[in-house]
């Protein structure tokens, strides 16, 4: 029964004074109300709760000896707990990409750790978690680390906002000048000043407000919460140090305080998702982005893998495997564990598998749905569980998991070991021997799968690749290619064909089409080119106009637009340079026309490009004094030009 406290109490009216009509009214808003709240709260909300360089045994409830993690032991019983958790690289920027997209790091073009001002970053091509929720109706907020990009806070490379987040408090990679009262977090775009407090206090601190503050409260949520605990630089506040009063060494009681710290950090966002009602209906996810730092024997660096083999960067499980706890009230079971093997992509899909959105078809995505893990059901994966590190030592570079057995192969997959990761999780014992058949089918499987993903990113990966062919005194170019129209005089890794009006690229990967100039450039001159995808359907789609002084891939420089991208660029070289030279963002539909202007002075080095009426200031290469060809350029995506035309000017 109501009381009069109730939110739905109503006063006793006088029948004689209330009309049929308005008792009706007043009964159907009675009825009513309650379905529709009940309606709204169907949709769940979603915390992911990301550690970085947390290792495997990091944690109380994973059996570490010393370190206290009271709100994560807590929430390991009432949820599910995961013995087989893995990041989906073993460094940091990749194994985030990989949360967001569900898509193994290699395949979306976070492939390494990103270095601040570098050119690496996820692409706005890519279809983030964040986005498809915030498309159907959901808040969206980060918190932390971001990292995902090297040009942070700026407009030549995308935010967390283009990310699909309505709300961000982030940095670029590492709390400065650590832990304790950083200085670089950036709201929203505007830099912050300095904070008082603990990094990941002060991060969860930012969603549990945002969380209360929004509008409507009965509007679902998505929080990623991303701490920078416990990586480097490490430093706790002296309250989560206290319980390790008894240890001689600074640096455990450092390392061991930071963990309690992002456990405090955590259990202050669960207590506001208690406070404010949204226990039940939410989705947690709490997981590590690569196992923990350094040796793990001096220093700050002193995170535990449970006794698996390697650390951070390897492609061992201590590298890779990570804690991982998973509440959903009413539909996990609490205090449930599982060995079944999950990897941080599936994240993506499983949101989208409760939320019933359809998985991109126009792309790959790796991760699997745990949606049956719940249930005590098997996993049903199209994709196999596979890593790449660039910073793995070269003869460990590459593994690939199916069912209970490993395979790690070298960098150029010419040397392989193979692991039962249910009877030996140590990696002790190399079975290729052992087992002939089972070693051949993995090994051929591995280097399809590989081949398969390294072909379907963009080729930034091949950078590192490039610069020790150049130390060799070698360099790489796209084989010949095929002319089919006669009016160029070098095509590589192309074909070309006839098109009304213009022309038709289809590359292989990069393809360049290069027509020499009767009278070379080496002074000013104004050169115009129009383009347009052609790969209907495709996400990967560019064009470019051409220089270069030599007909070669590597000698050349290109202008235009990387559509993918949402961006117009120059760059020197191959593709692994993209916007090296300039890059803005702009506003396109991916199936438009671009018309690109070109105003050389080689006299000054420099170039304006003005493409579509978005303007870049060049810096030219300081080799390029002559412009001999001219011509057209795309990557991995069949591209239409026509109207290339130039005009010479002297001064």
């Amino acid at each position: 029964m109501l009381e009069s406290n109730d939110p739905l109490f109503f006063p006793t009216f006088n029948m004689a004074t209330v009309s049929m009509r308005w008792l009706t009214l007043l009964l159907l808003v009675l009825v009513s109300a309650p379905a529709l709240v009940a309606e709204e709260s169907e949709r769940p909300n979603f915390v992911v709760f990301l550690t970085d360089d947390q290792g495997w045994g990091d944690l109380a409830c994973y059996g570490h000896p010393e370190i206290q993690s009271p709100n994560l032991d807590r929430f390991a019983s009432e949820g599910l707990r995961l013995t087989q958790c893995y990041a989906a690289c073993s460094v940091c920027s990749p194994s985030r990409s990989a949360i967001l997209t569900g898509r193994t790091p290699y395949r979306n073009g976070v492939w390494r750790w990103i270095p601040g001002g570098s050119q690496y970053h996820l692409r706005e091509s890519e279809i983030t978690i964040a986005t498809l929720l915030k498309q159907r109706g959901y808040d969206t907020c980060h918190a932390g680390k971001w990292h995902l990009n090297g040009k942070f806070n700026s407009d030549a490379q995308p935010q967390p906002d283009d990310h699909g987040y309505d709300h961000w408090l982030a940095t670029q990679n590492n709390a400065s000048p650590n832990h304790m009262n950083p200085s670089n977090y950036v709201r929203n775009g505007e830099p912050v000043g300095r904070m008082e407090g603990a990094s990941a206090i002060l991060a969860a601190e930012e969603a549990s407000q945002w969380l209360q503050d929004r509008p409507d409260p009965k509007t679902p949520f998505f929080i990623t919460v991303w701490t920078h605990e416990p990586h480097l630089p490490i430093e706790s506040a002296p309250r989560f140090m206290e319980p390790y009063a008894h240890l001689d060494d600074e640096g455990l009681r450092q390392h061991h305080g930071n963990i309690t710290q992002l456990d405090a950090a955590f259990g202050n966002l669960m207590k506001a998702l208690d406070q404010q009602g949204y226990r039940d209906n939410t989705v947690v996810f709490f997981t590590s982005d690569n196992g923990p730092e350094g040796n793990g024997t001096s220093g700050r660096t002193r995170g535990s893998t449970g006794g698996l083999r390697g650390r951070k960067r390897h492609t061992h499980e201590g590298g890779i495997r990570v804690p991982g706890i998973i509440r959903w009230p009413g539909k996990i079971n609490a205090g449930t564990v599982s060995d079944t093997p999950v990897i941080g992509s599936d994240i993506f899909t499983t949101i989208c598998d409760i939320v019933d959105i359809p998985l991109p078809e126009n792309r790959t995505i790796d991760g699997a749905s745990l949606l049956p893990l719940f249930a005590g059901e098997p996993v049903q994966r199209d994709q196999p569980l596979y890593w790449r590190n660039h910073l793995a030592r070269e003869e460990y570079r590459v593994g690939l998991r199916v069912g209970d057995w490993k395979i790690i192969g070298s960098d150029d997959l010419s040397s392989f070991e193979l692991y039962n990761i249910a009877r030996d999780p140590e990696e002790t014992t190399d079975l290729s021997a052992a087992e002939p058949e089972r070693f051949a089918q993995l090994k051929q499987r591995l280097i399809q799968h590989d081949a398969a993903v390294l072909e379907e990113g963009p080729d930034w990966w091949k950078e590192d690749v490039q610069r020790s062919s150049k130390r060799r005194g070698r360099t790489a170019e796209p084989p010949a290619g095929k002319d089919e129209t006669g009016d160029f005089d070098v095509v590589l890794g192309a074909t070309l064909k006839k098109t009304d009006p213009g022309y038709l690229l289809e590359p292989s990967g990069e393809g360049l089409a290069l027509r020499k100039l009767d009278q070379p450039i080496t002074e000013r001159a104004t050169i115009r080119l129009t383009y347009r995808t052609a790969a209907a359907g495709q996400s990967t789609k560019n064009g470019m106009l051409v220089i270069s002084d030599k007909p070669t891939n590597t000698d050349s420089f290109k202008i235009g637009t990387a559509i993918g991208m949402n961006q117009h660029v120059a760059f020197p070289g191959g593709w692994n340079n993209v916007g090296a030279a300039a890059a803005k963002r702009a506003s396109f539909g991916g199936e438009d026309r671009f018309t690109v202007q070109v105003d050389l002075d080689l006299e000054k080095q420099s170039a304006t490009a003005t493409i579509n009426g978005v303007k870049l200031s060049i810096k030219l290469p300081a080799d390029l004094q002559t412009v001999r060809y001219i011509g057209l350029y795309s990557k991995a995506t069949a591209t239409e030009f026509q109207d290339l035309a130039i005009e010479t000017e002297k001064p």
